[in-house]
């Protein structure tokens, strides 16, 4: 398989609401990687991975509701490792917690989290990431039987065991961030954590004390009742990866099902919201 890879540029209007539509239609498909922009989102597929018709069946492209273009650029075969070290920087939260490359030095924080995710383009929801830490430093998650959904590169999972949840479900849809999430909580000597690849549907059964998940205001919404059905009385449910605006949609459905409002945190209009059952 080949490296070179292909840029599909977006312009959405309006562009918040629609560009996380957009990248959780595209996520089911090929693409690996979206970087937002000005106008909209890049989405990042390897050349031979996509077919004339990877965009046919995403329905937002057919939405009265926005107004999409796009262009096509191909893309010379790249190092994403050197990428990397251009572009991600690392994560200081509060001085408690780093999350940091390993080509970046160890600081003196009480929570040092070293990742490597590969094959991708900055640090994605550096806000989100950033505000679901400050939750969990600030809450005693001892002993919790925790999920972490929608792991990604894991960094939630392995901050949660280090402060003593256990045992940890890390669960994603997406196979690259399934396999980073392994090679993260080795690297990061995680013992607890037990990475799965999949979604919400197999989580029929389970109970958690403790529920993370930083993904986006649609798949929230369809699957906070899955969430609530795991979630143990008492337990804590921390939600991120949406806009301020999406707060009445969101809160609306976690107290229709029994939920009780605790905290926000807010960074340049992205939250992060703590619920108790």
């Amino acid at each position: 398989m080949s490296n070179i890879y292909l840029g599909y540029h977006f312009t959405i209007t309006p562009k918040e609401s629609g560009s996380e539509i957009l990248i959780a239609e595209l996520g089911e498909k090929a693409f690996e990687s979206f970087i937002e922009t000005d106008l909209g989102i890049v989405a990042y597929i390897q050349k031979d991975l996509c077919t004339t018709d990877v965009l046919n069946d995403i329905h937002i492209l057919s939405s009265l509701e926005f107004t999409i273009t796009h262009t096509v650029e191909e893309i010379a075969p790249v190092n994403w490792n050197e990428e990397w070290e251009k572009n991600f920087e690392p994560i200081d939260v509060d001085g408690n917690c780093h999350v940091r490359a390993p080509f970046h030095p160890k600081t003196a924080a009480e929570f040092d989290i070293v990742i490597e995710p590969k094959m991708s383009f900055g640090t994605g929801h550096h806000e989100t990431t950033h505000m679901m830490i400050q939750h969990l430093l600030e809450t005693d998650v001892t002993g919790m039987k925790t999920l972490d959904m929608g792991c990604g590169t894991a960094i939630l999972a392995i901050l949660a065991e280090m402060k003593g949840a256990k045992p940890i479900d890390a669960i994603d849809i997406d196979n690259w961030c399934y396999l980073n999430s392994v090679e993260n909580a080795e690297r990061n000597n995680c013992h607890e954590i037990t990475v799965y690849e999949g979604e919400a549907a197999m989580l029929k059964g389970k109970n958690y004390d403790l529920i993370i998940a930083n993904i986006n205001r649609n798949i929230l919404l369809y699957d906070m009742q899955t969430y609530v059905d795991c979630l143990n009385k008492g337990g804590i449910l921390l939600l991120s990866g949406f806009y301020n605006e999406d707060i009445p949609f969101i809160d609306a459905s976690c107290t229709e099902k029994g939920l009780t409002y605790v905290k926000k945190f807010e960074r340049n209009n992205w939250v992060s919201l703590k619920y108790v059952n």
